[in-house]
């Protein structure tokens, strides 16, 4: 048999047993500039090597809507722009929809609003926050910007406010923002009818000075909340009051080993599904941190680190039924999977590293 047959053949077999779609960022330039995604068999832990599904420049960061039918991604370049595309669920393909500016130079996070008509795009390079709505046309239009001015103790990294993410509640009515340059969780109360953003009371929660608060998750209980700090690589726990929009400091914890002392800065956080776990990257260690939380007060205990088998773990994601992860190794330009032990929440690597150019964003949609 004709080997590109043979080929043809194996990914068509591997795509009938297929029920999730993974897309990918990328910093990729020049001919490998775009959005990739894969085919993955949840059952088996099986990804299919990423293609390109639409060219773009520099998309950093990915986000879909409810109903897993668009995608959106920020271009992380000087004028900072947000693209939609609708998704072709059958082979991955992307085609595009609208754009929008959002709001600043160099987006590098999007978020999408309970509501799936706004999304919330990130500045890192001028500290602010674009917020764009989604019209039934499938048109983007900013509604509103909200920009943030600060400092912190760090003389490279916090000379001014770095917007790192924008997260909205559960429940729609708060957006949280982690300001990197000025050691503060921002805190909006967002009008899903104008599309616009007002300061809370209190307008934000301090993180210890030299953190770098980065990417924010809510616990899926609505009540507690977890800030991954770059600078400072740890993790500090808050309660969440989702009624008056508040943060209160419970915990903070190192995501490096005790002995380790070498350069490095944290990444991304996630709560696992079954709200038992929380994992974080660490780049420079090369790792993933994985802690326990404690049923009750949503504290955190340390379970260990588990080599990423690559460099720079910029970012990662759960698969939706808890069992897997994928992992986004930008410094190695690979992705690579991990089955989880939904027992006690540990990783171990499975199959074989796939390459994807500058790997920023990992992102599963199921099909079924």
């Amino acid at each position: 048999m004709r080997p590109f047959l043979f080929a043809s053949l194996l990914f068509i077999a591997m795509s009938s047993h297929a029920d999730t779609l993974v897309y990918f960022g990328s910093y990729a330039q020049g001919e490998g500039a775009g959005i990739y995604v894969a085919r993955f068999d949840s059952r088996a832990g099986r990804l299919s090597p990423p293609t390109i599904a639409a060219p773009m420049a520099q998309p950093g960061f990915l986000v879909f809507d409810a109903k897993g039918s668009h995608l959106y991604a920020v271009g992380e370049r000087a004028e900072g722009i947000v693209r939609g595309f609708s998704i072709d669920r059958a082979d991955g393909r992307l085609s595009p929809l609208g754009r929008a500016t959002s709001g600043g130079p160099g987006p590098c996070h999007i978020s999408m609003h309970p509501d799936g008509v706004h999304l919330f795009a990130s500045n890192y390079s001028d500290g602010s926050v674009g917020v764009v709505r989604i019209h039934s046309d499938g048109s983007l239009a900013a509604t509103d910007r909200a920009a943030y001015f600060g400092s912190s103790v760090h003389p490279q990294r916090q000379t001014k406010s770095y917007a790192h993410s924008a997260t909205p509640s559960s429940n729609g009515r708060f957006l949280v923002v982690a300001d990197l340059g000025a050691d503060r969780l921002v805190i909006h109360r967002f009008d899903p009818q104008s599309g616009t953003l007002t300061e809370s009371d209190p307008p934000f929660a301090r993180v210890a000075p030299g953190s770098g608060p980065r990417h924010f998750a809510f616990h899926p209980d609505g009540r507690r909340a977890y800030v991954v700090n770059e600078l400072s690589n740890t993790v500090t726990v808050f309660d969440w009051d989702a009624d008056l929009g508040t943060l209160g400091e419970r915990q903070t914890i190192s995501t490096l080993p005790s002995d380790y002392a070498q350069p490095s800065t944290s990444a991304e956080v996630a709560v696992h599904p079954s709200g038992r776990f929380l994992y974080t990257s660490n780049r420079g260690h090369d790792s993933i941190a994985v802690f326990a939380i404690d049923g009750t007060n949503g504290t955190l205990e340390a379970r260990g680190h588990r080599s990423v088998l690559g460099q720079t773990p910029r970012h990662f994601a759960l698969s939706p039924d808890g069992r897997w992860m994928i992992v986004a190794n930008q410094g190695s330009n690979q992705v690579r999977t991990f089955s989880v032990d939904t027992n006690d929440g540990d990783l171990e690597p499975h199959g074989e590293p796939f390459t994807v150019p500058v790997p920023t964003c990992v992102r599963f949609l199921r099909l079924d």
